[in-house]
């Protein structure tokens, strides 16, 4: 991974715009949309910066010259000159979806956008809003963290009754709560791997793997199938042999882990 994903808050923040043109006018869209102030290059509360300046040496000076000033800036179409991106970006009220390419084809992310444009229902930002008002409820009736997640992970996937493509789960959720339908399965899982593609995990598996609390694992189990677990599961190296005959997984999906 090139880069680490962050949403920023800037509502009522500064945030820095320099240069004319179209260019410099879509970054001052894009603050203002998300709710910040667009702000000159003397605002001395501004954190981040977009510099939209055609003249290479002149961009460049810019951002030095803000960089220097402690902020983080995004210059147009030079990537190389860039402390973060700005990614293509979906929106569903409360749901956003960033899509970046780390400043290689703005046209790329933006064709993958539009695609994703006609995946998720309008009532996805509905769901995300029930869901933020359940959050209280939700800890009283599965007080374990784990539990939580487990129950989440279970409504919120594909065929749950919460599932997130399904344009009517925002009206299920008070009989989710009501505990109207089945509960989320726990267990062990084991995996056997039959290359080393992450590709090659079938849908279930990569749901599993995405889900479980500690993933058990030999020495050469591929980084790139590792990497689309959790980053939060608990991970623990195992012996050849101990559960798992060749190069595999065994998924916990209770915790605590037993002893190996």
């Amino acid at each position: 991974m090139h880069s680490l994903p962050l949403f920023h808050r800037i509502a009522g923040r500064p945030v820095i715009v320099l240069g004319a043109g179209e260019a410099a006018a879509a970054k001052r869209r894009l603050v203002e949309r998300a709710g910040g102030i667009v702000a000159s290059e003397d605002e001395p509360h501004a954190m981040l910066a977009f510099v939209a300046i055609d003249e290479r040496d002149a961009a460049e000076a810019a951002a030095i010259r803000l960089r220097c000033g402690g902020l983080l800036v995004n210059v147009v179409d030079r990537p190389e000159l860039c402390d973060f991106t700005a990614p293509s970006v979906l929106e569903r009220g409360p749901v956003l979806v960033a899509i970046a390419t780390g400043g290689a084809s703005a046209g790329l992310a933006k064709a993958l956008r539009l695609r994703l444009e006609a995946l998720l229902p309008p009532a996805l930002g509905t769901l995300a809003e029930a869901l933020g008002r359940a959050r209280e409820r939700l800890r009283i009736r599965w007080p374990d963290a784990g539990e939580r997640r487990r129950a989440l992970d279970a409504a919120l996937g594909q065929g749950g009754v919460l599932d997130p493509l399904d344009s009517g789960s925002a009206e299920r959720v008070e009989s989710w709560l009501a505990g109207e339908h089945q509960a989320a399965p726990d267990g062990t899982v084991e995996i056997h791997l039959r290359s080393p593609d992450p590709d090659d995990l079938t849908l279930r598996e990569a749901r599993l793997l995405g889900a479980a609390d500690l993933i058990a694992h030999e020495a050469d189990v591929p980084p790139a199938i590792l990497a689309r677990a959790r980053a939060d599961a608990a991970r623990q190296e195992i012996a050849r042999g101990e559960g798992i005959d060749g190069q595999g997984l065994i998924l916990l999906l209770r915790a605590p882990p037993p002893t190996w």
